[in-house]
């Protein structure tokens, strides 16, 4: 298996490079790991001519099994650097047909890691989300091409911390790095997500008939519609309490 590294950053060295650096270097061998700085190629988008550094590039991804993303957060989003280079991608990312739909082409269910880092404190970017349209605009492209996501590391605070990155970051680095082999073949979290669904629905089924129960002086509980409707009620308030829960702790960056 081989993991390539992008780097889409003004600093070859900086953060977010040491970020990049320590998660391919924690790849257990035999796997091959590679790491490419964008702002070393001269990339410029497909207009029918040749285009060598393109086509390098595209060979790159191709025999490579693992994408990391990393890129820092700039003015609330992805790195110009990055976002060029899968701009000029887009073509080859996906398959057009012929009535514009973009499918899936020859990367899909490869796999990718995301790695962003920002000045703002990781407080602030708990509950302000600076670093998300970075993850999101990645995952956007990403998941047009039918790769796979693998998850995605958050270094906030550079402004406090300087080149410094704490000790805790360079862990996850590490430890996904480690994962990397062994999450690239999970192809399907299909299972997973219906027996989550289930569970979801069976835990809030089960308080939504407790509630009913409990409101049985106040509210008769022969009427058959009535009881429908105050569980369509109460259910419907749970279920949008506990997706706005998820999705903010699925989506938090610390």
């Amino acid at each position: 298996m081989k993991v390539l590294g992008i780097l889409g950053a003004h600093k070859e060295h900086g953060v977010t490079a040491q970020l990049l650096t320590a998660t391919l270097a924690s790849v257990p061998a035999p796997h091959e790991t590679e790491l490419i700085y964008l702002a070393d190629y001269d990339i410029h988008p497909d207009t029918g001519i040749p285009n060598p550094v393109l086509d390098a590039l595209t060979e790159k991804l191709l025999t490579s099994d693992v994408w990391i993303f990393a890129a820092p957060t700039y003015w609330g989003g992805l790195s110009g650097i990055m976002k060029h280079f899968l701009d000029c991608l887009r073509w080859r990312l996906v398959r057009i047909d012929h009535v514009g739909d973009a499918h899936p082409d020859r990367f899909k269910n490869k796999h990718y890691l995301s790695i962003t880092d920002c000045y703002i404190s990781p407080l602030d970017n708990l509950f302000t989300g600076v670093t998300d349209a970075t993850f999101r605009q990645i995952d956007t492209v990403m998941n047009a091409a039918g790769l796979i996501k693998i998850h995605e590391i958050v270094c906030p605070g550079t402004l406090k911390n300087g080149d410094r990155i704490p000790e805790q970051t360079l862990n996850t680095c590490r430890k996904w790095g480690v994962k990397l082999p062994n999450k690239a073949k999970r192809d399907d979290n299909t299972m997973k997500r219906y027996v989550e669904l289930f569970m979801m629905i069976a835990i809030m089924s089960l308080i939504t008939m407790g509630i009913q129960t409990g409101l049985a002086p106040v509210i008769a509980q022969t009427n058959f519609w009535l009881n429908w409707a105050v569980f369509v009620i109460i259910f419907f308030t749970l279920l949008a309490i506990i997706l706005h829960v998820v999705t903010f702790m699925v989506h938090r960056r610390h």
